[in-house]
């Protein structure tokens, strides 16, 4: 009998969704039971006279009578957490039926009620794994994109209520490459670093942002016999423009931001149709300087310099990161 193979590729395809799709299901049941323990733990806390010494007593009473029914699942530790999911997302009808236990447990670290509520809904909407959303806390996403933008315009961003307008909207500074496993004290050229980028292209995209396409990589231009090759080529939906990115193992000078610039110019005059936005050039460079960019490139022009690092920030660093941002404003 001569078979069609495609039917067992198809019956595979099914078992395997059916599979995941019960997975989220009994994933999905869980996260609102525990939802539910909280509430009942919350209101019943809210009936005794001493409502910290009561609350301890009755979560510490609870794990004692279901753990040797249930299981360590029940611990004080966890019914604690159920009833901290409780207050954190009070209303059951928001949890979203995309994220899993193990991604609401992590959005409850965050103390911060804005600052949680943003790493939700970029989790959402991004779909991100747990180990994304673990990664993005832990580069200080959040706080990174302050530097560029206020809190208001960050949020109401990431809440679709309005879509980035300006390049600097979309520009983190600085950009975390703790992926590429480049040591910081280590020797690299350029070519090592966009080569590690390319491998880790799926990461870099991630660390972008949202709305970026990879387009080309040492993209030629060829000008009167003369070839010049761009690093990297990006493509922004929601700006509707290119982006450039040029990589820079060393402190910038004026020289690469003349040939980033002439770059930038090229893509406008030739590559960019009628309806796109003007072009957006990244210097990613090791070590940036500010006043060289200044005094180099023209007012108004849609080039940036960002710093990469090649370590997670501690939040030492971004809060320094970011009074050193105040009070560049200040100053302007």
């Amino acid at each position: 009998m001569n078979l069609n193979k495609s039917i067992i590729n198809d019956i595979q395809s099914i078992i395997n969704k059916a599979r995941e799709n019960a997975v989220r299901a009994v994933d999905r049941e869980r996260v609102i039971m525990y939802w539910h323990i909280g509430k009942r733990i919350f209101e019943e806390e809210q009936q005794g006279a001493d409502r910290a010494e009561y609350g301890t007593q009755l979560i510490k009473y609870l794990s004692e009578q279901l753990q040797p029914q249930f299981g360590r699942g029940f611990s004080a530790r966890n019914l604690n957490l159920f009833r901290q999911f409780y207050r954190g997302f009070p209303i059951v009808q928001t949890l979203s039926a995309q994220l899993s236990w193990s991604h609401y447990s992590l959005l409850l670290t965050i103390p911060e009620e804005e600052k949680r509520e943003f790493y939700k809904i970029e989790t959402i909407k991004n779909n991100w794994s747990f180990r994304q959303v673990e990664r993005q806390i832990g580069s200080q996403l959040y706080e990174r994109l302050l530097l560029s933008t206020d809190k208001e315009k960050v949020l109401s961003v990431a809440r679709n209520e309005q879509q980035p307008d300006q390049p600097r909207a979309i520009i983190k500074d600085p950009m975390v490459l703790e992926f590429l496993g480049l040591k910081p004290e280590s020797a690299y050229f350029e070519k090592d670093l966009e080569s590690a980028l390319i491998t880790h292209l799926q990461e870099f995209m991630l660390e972008l942002g949202n709305g970026f396409s990879f387009v080309a990589r040492q993209k030629r231009i060829h000008l009167d016999g003369d070839d010049f090759f761009v690093d990297l080529v990006f493509y922004n939906r929601l700006l509707q423009c290119f982006v450039i990115i040029e990589l820079k193992t060393h402190k910038i000078t004026h020289g690469d931001l003349g040939q980033l610039q002439m770059y930038v110019n090229y893509f406008d005059r030739i590559e960019k149709l009628a309806h796109e936005s003007p072009t957006v050039g990244i210097l990613l460079c090791l070590e940036k300087n500010d006043t060289v960019v200044k005094f180099t490139l023209p007012e108004k022009i849609n080039i940036f310099a960002s710093k990469y690092q090649l370590y997670l920030p501690t939040a030492e660093q971004l809060s320094q990161e970011i009074h050193n941002e105040i009070l560049k404003q200040k100053d302007k």
